[in-house]
């Protein structure tokens, strides 16, 4: 999907202190506190007012909303920074970055902006993204929930199924089945829907692989009663491709994420095989210790360059889903085998819930799963080549 809003980036003095500043916030802040995460599974509360204070709630909306309006680049190194530190930290503004606040910015008319941008931006109100159900994944055309007109309104009922930041949501983005008898993605609708409306309630908060500290669970509508008024945009019918509109960013995003893991990755093992001794030197002394750093620092560097490539032709409105999709592929794919490599390389050592290896194995084999899995991605990047070859799919 091309751009459709492009921005102007920051003066480069303003920008680099911001950076400099989330730089500060991840050592200072984050990372001392990872373990604290990691045996609460929760962000303390005093650090997500912090994230506030920083504007990090408001990277993507525009400043006229209260906003840091960064560009896709600038998003990106911001992302970076935080992929460098346990995941959950950039899950709780995550939601309210992307569709929460992008689908409304993209889509919405001139009053839900007003009336929902700043608030979002402020993180007095933190949004979450209703998509997946039971039965609807990678095919997120194939959702049930359904919104039935009602007078000026719409009755929504159905299950929502992983839904980040619900517990802590003040809205959400709800994807729903509104127009009868119009299947596939035609019919489907995006409401805001506060998230204090009758009829919503939330299960038990899901317990993961890993991530800790990022808090997803089941949401049920039951005759949930929202205004027609609340259809981003006001034209029912029009909410997959308000989603997808999305998508690109938020690959993106993710897939800077991805990168800054591999950094952290790559800096823990180096430092491992500089202190860990064995036959009397260094583990780092070794070919084959080298051998596994060395594919880590080319994953990770790749990574990087594949990301701030794209980013900076989204920023200039090129299309570029195909190479958002091999930039998200790859980089997701790549943290995964340096956190294999990074595990390997502690030995007995990274198995071990003291050392931070073992828990990040966990945390990133996520990033392969959401935001469309590496197999969505490796058929939107075949599909585009053949059809670009003459092929009709």
């Amino acid at each position: 999907m091309q751009n459709s809003y492009p921005v102007m980036p920051m003066d480069s003095e303003t920008f680099s202190l911001l950076r400099d500043t989330v730089q500060r916030f991840v050592s200072e802040r984050l990372i001392p506190n990872e373990d604290r995460v990691e045996h609460d599974d929760a962000v303390p509360e005093e650090i997500i007012q912090e994230m506030r204070e920083l504007g990090l709630f408001g990277l993507t909306v525009p400043e006229d909303y209260g906003g840091l309006g960064l560009t896709m680049s600038e998003e990106a190194q911001i992302a970076f920074e935080l992929g460098r530190t346990a995941p959950a930290y950039r899950s709780v503004i995550g939601t309210t970055v992307g569709i929460g606040s992008q689908g409304i910015m993209m889509d919405g008319t001139p009053e839900q902006k007003a009336e929902w941008l700043p608030r979002l931006a402020s993180g007095e109100m933190i949004a979450s993204f209703a998509l997946t159900e039971p039965g609807a994944g990678s095919d997120a055309a194939s959702i049930a929930m359904t919104a039935t007109k009602d007078g000026e309104a719409y009755r929504l009922n159905g299950t929502k199924r992983f839904i980040t930041n619900a517990p802590r949501a003040g809205m959400f983005t709800v994807m729903a089945r509104s127009e009868p008898g119009v299947a596939g993605a035609a019919g489907v609708s995006a409401f805001i829907v506060p998230a204090d409306t009758q009829g919503i309630r939330l299960g038990a908060i899901d317990k993961k692989m890993g991530q800790k500290g990022t808090m997803t669970c089941d949401v049920m509508f039951d005759d949930a009663i929202v205004p027609a008024a609340n259809i981003i945009g006001g034209v029912p019918g029009r909410g997959f491709k308000t989603a997808m509109k999305v998508l690109d960013r938020g690959r993106i995003h993710i897939s800077a994420v991805a990168a800054g893991m591999s950094d952290r990755l790559v800096e823990e093992s180096v430092r491992y095989a500089v202190e860990r001794k064995q036959f009397g030197q260094a583990i780092g002394a070794f070919q084959l210790v080298q051998g596994m750093i060395a594919d880590s620092r080319t994953d990770a560097y790749a990574s990087w360059t594949m990301v701030k490539d794209v980013a900076a032709r989204f920023d200039v409105g090129e299309k570029v889903s195909a190479d958002v999709a091999a930039t998200k592929y790859f980089a997701t794919e790549a943290v995964g085998r340096v956190a294999d490599r990074a595990v390997q390389i502690h030995g007995g050592a990274g198995y071990m819930a003291e050392y931070k290896v073992e828990r990040f194995y966990r945390d990133v084999r996520l990033l392969r799963i959401y935001e469309g899995t590496s197999q969505i991605q490796q058929t939107i990047i075949a599909k585009a080549l053949l059809r670009d070859a003459g092929l009709t799919l």
